[in-house]
């Protein structure tokens, strides 16, 4: 509980020090126009209520990422919480508030564009692929998700209990969300379903307080205790802890709301607050999640209750072993037995509508992205059909995939996206604390860190993992940190033949 407890406090200083500090370095400038003003169009720019702009970007990046990621992250043990906390304070909140307040400084321009603009034009058409990809996979997985959940929830055999019939469902409200202007549908729902996510955490998290069982703390926290993984605990754990942690698929969504942020004193807040408020609902999932599985019953199982509580979490997770590992069913039993019938319905709530509210955006990104580049303005909604008609097509293709496969590729690209967006972000920054005279000047290296952190964990993962090279973990370990070290020589090597520069932002 101690850990738990420490952790909660450290992103709260996180947020008023570190958050303040990266404000302070970027240079927001409160007299300064926002993109909704500026470049207004009623569909994709306009000026939205602060708090509005928050909760939507809030769900935005959410998904079930802090939920479900947290849960599979704390089998590890409670390094989790070391990477919720550090992963999000010095890496997550400080990626998507550079690249949110970046997006504004260039009228709302999109990831791809921004990347472009800082790395040149092979980094500028790599990321539209990568983003594009990215967009549709989230789009893809972000339907069969929700459909599988409320077809379980539903029960029975009727129409309403198929998985097919809320595909089509939730497909069709994506198709809608995605075309009409930003407040007529998303502007309206995001709120409530906010609230929802938010209630549900707090209520977990008061859980967690007024329930029984034990939760590990840190001096158990370097050794792996993931009862059925063959990935090591580095990288395994910032992988599998994205969105509570460092997430690539934020970078996309910064820039929507960057279209409609009135004020740039609220990118604080807006950009990096919503990351922290992340952080703290994986924090309250993690904990709860061993919590809950400490006390639980897994003599229905054919196992001890006296086994580890990382063994009865999987064994909750799998149904004993006969089934692949599904956290919704944790949720959900964690909810109705802490929270009762309130629980059960904030559940169906906050677990449907979250991956829903990652996947309506995804879209909806993919359209930006690909208006961007394409320089095809959106004013008009059958111009809005003409460039997401493919996208639907080809979502709507991948649909049939198997999903974890569908996973697999998503995590990849979601993480590598991270690194081509932290070193622009440091890149940009450097250009900008060359025109500062005090120590802000080397305020550049603050999202250096966690690009040098990702660019180890993307390439180190991928040699190791099962979906990827499967090399030994030595070998892994020692060509990732090689290529790291280059990339990472590269970059100051450009700063050092760009010292005496003059940059004009």
């Amino acid at each position: 509980m101690y850990t738990f407890l420490t952790s909660i406090l450290l992103l709260v200083v996180g947020y008023l020090i570190y958050g303040t500090m990266i404000d302070k370095v970027f240079g927001s400038d409160s007299k300064r126009k926002t993109p909704c003003y500026t470049s207004e169009d009623g569909v994709d720019y306009m000026p939205m209520p602060t708090w509005k702009v928050f909760l939507i970007q809030f769900l935005n990046i959410a998904g079930t990422g802090p939920i479900f990621g947290a849960i599979q992250g704390i089998l590890f043990g409670p390094a989790a919480y070391i990477w919720i906390v550090f992963g999000c304070v010095l890496g997550g909140a400080v990626h998507d508030y550079l690249s949110g307040m970046i997006s504004i400084r260039k009228n709302g321009a999109s990831l791809p564009e921004i990347v472009g603009d800082e790395l040149g034009s092979v980094a500028r058409f790599a990321m539209r692929v990568l983003a594009l990809i990215l967009m549709i996979l989230v789009g893809a997985v972000f339907v069969t998700t929700p459909a599988g959940l409320l077809a379980n929830l539903i029960g029975g055999d009727s129409i309403l209990s198929q998985s097919m019939f809320w595909v089509f469902v939730i497909f069709a409200y994506y198709i809608l969300a995605t075309l009409l202007p930003i407040d007529k549908l998303i502007g309206k729902i995001y709120p409530i379903f906010g609230v929802a996510l938010l209630i549900m955490a707090a209520g977990v998290g008061i859980g967690i307080f007024m329930n029984s069982g034990s939760m590990p703390e840190i001096t158990e926290a370097f050794t792996n205790h993931h009862p059925h993984s063959s990935i090591p605990l580095f990288p395994g754990i910032c992988i599998t802890i994205a969105c509570g942690a460092v997430s690539g698929f934020h970078a996309t969504q910064s820039p929507m709301m960057a279209r409609c942020m009135k004020n740039e004193k609220y990118g604080h807040p807006i950009f990096y607050g919503a990351m922290i408020t992340e952080g703290f609902v994986a924090l309250i999932w993690a904990a709860a999640a061993i919590k809950f599985a400490d006390t639980f019953d897994v003599s229905q199982f054919g196992m001890s209750n006296s086994a580890a509580p990382y063994e009865k979490l999987w064994a909750i997770m799998t149904n004993g072993g006969t089934a692949n590992p599904n956290p919704a069913i944790l949720v959900n039993s964690i909810c109705s037995t802490w929270l009762g019938t309130i629980g059960a319905v904030l559940a169906i709530l906050g677990v449907v509508a979250a991956p829903i509210t990652s996947g309506d955006t995804a879209f909806r990104s993919a359209r930006l992205i690909a208006a961007d580049f394409m320089h095809y303005k959106q004013n008009k909604i059958y111009k809005r059909l003409i460039l997401s008609l493919p996208i639907f097509v080809i979502s709507g293709v991948l649909m049939f995939v198997k999903f974890d496969i569908l996973w697999r590729y998503f995590a990849w690209f979601n993480q590598t996206l991270s690194i081509f967006t932290l070193w622009t972000v440091s890149v940009w920054l450097y250009k900008k604390c060359r025109n500062y005279t005090d120590i802000k000047k080397y305020g550049y290296i603050i999202p250096v860190i966690p690009a040098i952190w990702m660019t180890v964990v993307c390439t180190t993962y991928i040699l190791i993992a099962p979906e990827g090279l499967q090399l030994p973990s030595a070998i892994s370990y020692t060509i990732g940190i090689a290529i790291t070290t280059f990339i990472t020589c590269c970059f100051f090597i450009w700063t050092y033949k760009n010292r005496n520069s003059n940059f004009n932002l």
